[in-house]
């Protein structure tokens, strides 16, 4: 099997150093197609470079990992020659199947890695057309399991996986460098001790909790006594971050609904 990725920016850089990594390619097997060519100098000793014609017409799974501005024009330039065996994958949760078929009626998979691909513990979605045959399924998500779990949703729920788990460690981190800030002013402990403090905390506790079945209601109740100190850490976040999260939540699906729209006129033109 060939594999070629289109695009390559952080995604497309990532997706190619793990797929060179997996052990499930021969030399040669790798494909990698980019708009600027001397991106891909750092790429030539694990991949063949070429362009995005010849990447189409080789390669039995073909991931385009561009920008929603640059789908279309990409889409046109390789359907003509795209093995019509071939899996087409798009890494775009903007660009909908029904965008994709106005340029090319393809099986065509949609796959979210997040960032936690980088130690293969990615929870990525994927959603496919009806088009791609359960053989295809199988092997796609074999293939994506080499970085960690794979989920499968519906098209119409992938927007909100995204903000679960792609978008997630950004939230995360950004939660979770408040909380340092704000607890650096109540101490003269230095930062990055807070810093290893609280994440050394953070992953074990989610180690715990996927390891023991917890709730988060069981290890609040675990830790916050009655009456205690921990209980009143957690009466003020119960009470006073709702709305923020909800704030998150209206304003990151709005942004997705916004750039849908964006992306759908420009495969109107």
């Amino acid at each position: 099997m060939k594999a070629g990725i289109i695009g390559y920016g952080s995604m497309g850089k990532m997706l190619l150093r793990k797929l060179s990594g997996s052990g499930r390619f021969a030399p040669g097997d790798l494909l990698v197609a980019n708009r600027t060519k001397g991106k891909l100098e750092e790429a030539k000793d694990i991949a063949v470079i070429c362009d995005n014609g010849t990447l189409a017409s080789e390669a039995d799974i073909v991931f385009v990992c561009v920008r929603p501005a640059d789908m279309k024009s990409v889409l046109e330039e390789i359907g003509p020659g795209l093995k019509s065996d071939a899996l087409l994958v798009t890494l775009n949760g903007s660009i909908t199947f029904d965008m994709i078929k106005k340029v090319i009626d393809h099986k065509t998979a949609k796959v979210i890695p997040s960032l936690t691909a980088e130690i293969d513990r990615s929870q990525t979605i994927v959603c496919f057309n009806e088009l791609v045959t359960d053989s295809d399924k199988n092997n796609l998500r074999d293939l994506l399991g080499t970085i960690g779990e794979v989920i499968e949703l519906p098209e119409n729920e992938v927007g909100m996986g995204s903000e679960l788990v792609s978008c997630m460690p950004g939230f995360i981190a950004s939660i979770f460098d408040v909380i340092c800030t704000s607890a650096g002013s109540h101490t003269d402990i230095p930062r990055e001790q807070i810093v290893k403090m609280v994440l050394n905390t953070l992953s074990a506790t989610g180690e715990l909790m996927l390891a023991k079945d917890l709730s988060f209601d069981e290890v609040v109740e675990r830790v916050a006594t009655k009456g205690g100190i921990t209980e009143e850490g957690t009466r003020v976040i119960y009470d006073m971050f709702p709305p923020a999260a909800d704030e998150m939540f209206n304003k990151t699906l709005e942004k997705r609904r916004l750039t849908a729209e964006n992306a759908g006129r420009s495969f109107e033109e």
